[in-house]
């Protein structure tokens, strides 16, 4: 049986990761990354790393819960992460790539 080999991740996807760490620090404000991180149930280490952008694809449920911590909605955190790539499709490297 072969290993599972994970898709090397896109430069959108990338930049959406960093755009959406920026969103949740933001969010966060004054509150220590730890007590943000054991509210939403994950290791302050695993914020750290979606905060960074160094987790750029977050599971779905890690962020709902993130977004209900820090009093995000979650429609709101997507158009956020959307508006990255309505920018992309816009510049004339993103429409050329289209």
């Amino acid at each position: 049986m072969a290993g599972m080999v994970r898709t090397p991740l896109t430069p959108l996807e990338r930049e959406r990761g960093r755009h959406l760490g920026a969103l949740l620090r933001q969010a966060r404000g004054e509150r220590s990354m730890t007590d943000v991180a054991a509210a939403a149930g994950i290791s302050a280490e695993t914020l750290r790393k979606i905060e960074t952008g160094r987790a750029p694809t977050p599971a779905f449920f890690t962020i709902a819960t993130l977004a209900v911590t820090l009093g995000l909605r979650l429609d709101d955190v997507a158009a956020h992460c959307a508006a990255v790539e309505l920018a992309a499709d816009a510049s004339p490297v993103g429409a050329a790539a289209a």
